[in-house]
């Protein structure tokens, strides 16, 4: 056991610390060190954790870390590997927010972003490569994923699209099925698993409910590290969807309900997000420290985390009752293809801000050659595009 959790330990501090590109950048790192090199998990069991997370509130890539962690060590595993995930992008937003705070300006880190952006972009393109050869079953497969992708073009509600890829082809793969002869045993029906899932959420989210509904109904003034805590717990049992919901999330509270920032305060903060590895949630890390200092940092973030790691505890052990159900199977299959859609659109949108110059495209290509032909890690992929990165910029500027 001790061996393991020093393995997570030591795997998701590197990811935390080089893991640049957002959820879909980070959950194709944890594909390659899992269950390419590492063999922890099948390619079929990660896509059910890339789909279970997508159900669930609070940031994608850091639960799945949680979840990588339980399978691998149990409940000590669970808080070692999202402690280690999210422990250096919050020491980094630290250290950011003390020099916002004391010299008015975020540091200047766009040369290294030129060359990480593209390199993570094909970083991407491996793992959606390797995930949708298991993913993508058969023809109906790629049909579910292909229309989520186009609903989510299409601006389509994230969680809207999601789900209803779920359960269309859940109907859709069991009609097409039903001529097939039933194996032995006798597998759950959907709603037993469901009677048995549903008490945990109603639980946890019936509690988190009444505390928020009480909490949301007093406006305050005033900054206190109670106040902060339960804003950012709030937002973390209650947050779906891209970064982009945490913005409208942290502008509405911050800004328009609270007054605690000003625009240009809030913006900064999303910047340095954006700037450092990890989840762009570490956010909440350089909020707290503007309003409270370190105390106020470690709260914000504290309370922008717990949830997931709470969701994750309730979900996690029911997945393999949902392998075992027919009807639960295909719709955690449909919902993993359906993922795969999504993550297809967000490298789309990458590829569309970051393919603009053609030293972006040498740079994608490579990462992506490197990565499918020599299974160069993914870690190292990155550091070399910040180099790449560094030295173009330095070159074009001259």
């Amino acid at each position: 056991m001790r061996k393991r959790l020093l393995e997570l330990a030591a795997l998701f501090l590197r990811l935390g610390t080089t893991g640049f590109g957002g959820p879909a950048a980070l959950i194709a790192m944890m594909q390659d060190e899992v269950v390419t090199r590492r063999k922890w998990l099948s390619q079929e069991y990660f896509l059910d954790l890339v789909g279970a997370t997508n159900l669930i509130p609070g940031p994608n890539a850091t639960e799945m870390a949680i979840h990588i962690g339980y399978i691998r060590a149990g409940l000590p595993g669970l808080v070692i590997a999202g402690i280690c995930f999210i422990l250096p992008a919050a020491l980094l937003t630290t250290g950011l927010a003390w020099a916002y705070v004391r010299y008015g300006a975020l540091p200047q880190v766009t040369p290294f972003l030129y060359g990480i952006k593209p390199a993570v972009l094909g970083i991407i393109l491996t793992a959606l490569w390797r995930l949708g050869k298991t993913g993508v079953k058969g023809w109906q497969f790629l049909l579910i994923g292909l229309a989520v992708m186009a609903a989510s073009l299409l601006r389509v509600n994230e969680i809207l699209a999601l789900l209803a890829g779920g359960l269309i082809g859940m109907f859709w793969l069991r009609l097409y099925a039903a001529h097939e002869p039933r194996g032995e045993g006798k597998p759950q029906a959907l709603g037993c698993v469901l009677t048995s899932v549903l008490p945990r959420f109603r639980c946890l989210l019936g509690g988190a409910g009444a505390t928020f509904a009480a909490y949301g109904s007093a406006a305050v003034a005033q900054v206190s590290l109670w106040k902060l805590g339960l804003f950012f717990l709030k937002i973390g049992s209650v947050l779906y969807g891209s970064g982009y919901v945490l913005i409208a999330f942290l502008e509405r509270g911050l800004v328009h309900d609270y007054h605690w920032l000003t625009q240009r305060q809030l913006l900064d903060a999303i910047a340095a997000g954006q700037f450092t590895p990890g989840p762009l949630s570490s956010t909440a890390t350089f909020v707290g420290y503007l309003l409270l200092g370190v105390p106020g940092a470690i709260v914000a973030t504290a309370g922008m985390f717990l949830p997931s790691f709470l969701f994750v505890a309730a979900l996690n052990p029911l997945l393999p009752r949902f392998r075992r159900s027919p009807w639960a199977a295909a719709f955690l299959d449909a919902i993993n293809v359906s993922s795969l859609g999504l993550m297809a659109t967000v490298t789309i949108r990458l590829g569309q801000t970051t393919l603009v110059v053609w030293p972006a495209w040498l740079i994608t290509l490579a990462t992506a050659a490197a990565s499918l032909r020599w299974k160069i890690n993914s870690t190292w992929l990155v550091l070399l595009g910040a180099l790449v990165g560094w030295l173009l910029s330095t070159w074009l500027s001259l």
